[in-house]
């Protein structure tokens, strides 16, 4: 099993749970879709499985392992807001970052780490930006710039915590093929509320509010029409997951 999670609750200094009661295991190749409303506990998930955050009840395994040992296992997208468009820093120079383990200091890399860097920029098809200020690339390119930097490393777990906002819709459907040609070769679990447009391709999607329901794509795509959060797409107080 590549992930498990096992009855894990978290909450914030005492406070009301962020959540309660999580199960789930994941296999190798999976591509695991993320949803629910805002503050439901998309993103404290992630951090949970990276290691960043430790569970007040239940526990986390990565290949077997507790997250801290296996981070370099796990290639991480996060959400980005804002930043300084005018730090001189070049596009392979971001993505060599996800290379860090093996930096040798005063910002040296070895030369496999670089022919890492400029792999995975082939990968999202920018190797042509390798020498471009990262500020002055696009929206979908810095968006494909930090996919790169998390696969640099050659994780075998993606995580992407709504890495396809604020990109135009064919940037959006650039990344989702990507995502789509690379679920072979690496576990994704990607949190995304662009579904419609890629959930019939995944194999499970998870809704995340506070507690966890699982859906088929074929569920979920059932009720677009009528919202994503609404009743019959959220577990029963009884249990019943019927739609």
């Amino acid at each position: 099993m590549t992930l498990s999670v096992e009855n894990i609750a978290f909450s914030y200094e005492k406070q009301i749970p962020v959540l309660e009661g999580i199960s789930f295991s994941i296999s190798q190749g999976e591509f695991i879709g993320i949803f629910g409303p805002n503050g439901g506990g998309k993103t404290t998930l992630l951090k949970l499985m990276l290691g960043l955050l430790k569970p007040t009840v239940g526990e986390v395994k990565i290949l077997g392992e507790p997250p801290q040992k296996t981070r370099s296992q796990i290639g991480y997208v996060p959400q980005v807001r804002r930043f300084d468009r005018q730090f001189p820093i070049s596009v392979l120079e971001v993505v060599l970052q996800g290379c860090l383990s093996m930096h040798r200091g005063f910002g040296n890399y070895p030369p496999e780490a670089k022919q890492k860097a400029l792999e995975a920029l082939k990968k999202v098809g920018l190797e042509d930006k390798a020498e471009v200020r990262f500020g002055d690339l696009s929206g979908g390119q810095i968006q494909r710039t930090l996919i790169a930097r998390a696969l640099a490393p050659e994780p075998k777990i993606l995580l992407l915590d709504e890495a396809t906002v604020g990109v135009d819709p064919e940037t959006l459907a650039e990344i989702f093929s990507f995502l789509l040609a690379l679920r072979k070769e690496i576990t994704i679990l990607l949190v995304t509320h662009d579904l419609q447009a890629i959930a019939k391709e995944m194999n499970r999607l998870f809704c995340i509010q506070r507690h966890l329901t699982i859906f088929s794509p074929e569920q979920v795509c059932e009720h677009f029409a009528l919202g994503l959060y609404h009743p019959p797409l959220m577990k029963k107080k009884d249990g019943d997951e019927s739609l």
